[in-house]
């Protein structure tokens, strides 16, 4: 009996060893990473493409999927080092033999990566193309546009000075768990109302606030996408959720900060302009803010008196 025992548990000590040896031949190239440490020995996190990718001296030493041996490029300290290359989507896939789809060889970065299915699966200055699955430059960011709101930006981005710009990141302690503040969750695949312009404007005394505190005013810009059918309404109690996140986190309903003569749209109410109060201690010199429409972006504001 106890010789059986024994032999059982050389068995399985054996299996678990076959396994152990095993994972290290794995070829994990195309694998998300956001480091080399999350690569294998013999790999580097791509910079731009964000995933494991082989390092070589030659062709022979790269995979079947990417035979090409080439220097990364780009302006990374990786700059010169060289990497293994794809040269199609088949080959990223296995070759003609494999009925794979999910792997393209980027256009961009050359190296093999999963198809995309929304920008959110592109790096910063990307978008996705669903049709191919490929990410692509952002021909919009940066580029000229007219007037105010969305213009002819992309969603996400506003018209600022001629030019398309991304909107701020919501940095504050509002929006930061760690700091007790509200998980921003918005992303590009939304489609909620875009807030891109948060700009004080007094700090004083006004009947909005009881006696004995101040007024703070802040102007507020946000567009509704140009793509889809959605419009602000034309009084200021029909606004979809608007929300003032504090410090703390705590959420307030952002209509009720509004008065009905400080509200009004534009552009077939895609635009909407609106003057928010906020009522502080008379002692307060500063004021954080964070503000955000229900499926719409997370932005921030300090506001300094």
């Amino acid at each position: 009996m106890q010789l059986r025992k024994m032999m059982l548990v050389l068995t399985a000590l054996g299996a678990m060893s076959g396994l152990m040896a095993g994972c290290g031949d794995d070829d994990t190239g195309g694998q998300g990473c956001t480091s080399n440490d999350d690569c294998a020995g013999t790999e580097i996190c791509h910079p731009s493409a964000g995933v494991c990718v082989t390092t070589c001296e030659s062709g022979s030493d790269c995979p079947d999927t990417a035979k090409t041996c080439a220097p990364l490029g780009g302006t990374s300290t990786q700059a010169n080092t060289r990497i293994c290359q794809c040269s199609t989507d088949v080959l990223c896939n296995g070759g003609t033999d494999s009925e794979s789809t999910d792997l393209v060889c980027s256009d961009l970065d050359t190296v093999c990566v999963p198809k995309c299915d929304s920008n959110d699966d592109c790096g910063t200055g990307r978008v996705c193309d669903t049709a191919s699955g490929q990410c692509e430059e952002d021909d919009t960011t940066g580029g000229t546009c007219t007037g105010t709101g969305q213009s002819s930006c992309q969603y996400g981005q506003f018209c600022s000075s001629g030019t398309c710009t991304e909107v701020p990141a919501p940095t504050c302690a509002n929006f930061t768990p760690a700091q007790g503040g509200k998980q921003p969750v918005w992303t590009i695949s939304d489609t909620g109302p875009i807030i891109y312009d948060i700009t004080r404007t007094s700090w004083g005394t006004d009947s909005f606030c009881a006696t004995g505190l101040t007024t703070v005013k802040a102007r507020v810009r946000a567009y509704q996408p140009a793509t889809g059918t959605a419009t602000f309404p034309a009084q200021v109690s029909g606004l979809p959720g608007l929300f003032y996140v504090r410090v703390n986190g705590s959420q307030l309903d952002g209509i009720q900060t509004i008065r009905p003569s400080e509200y009004s749209t534009s552009n077939g109410g895609k635009n909407a302009d609106f003057t928010m109060n906020f009522c502080v201690d008379s002692a307060s010199t500063t004021l954080s803010i964070g503000l955000y429409f229900t499926d719409g972006n997370e932005i921030c504001a300090q506001l300094n008196r």
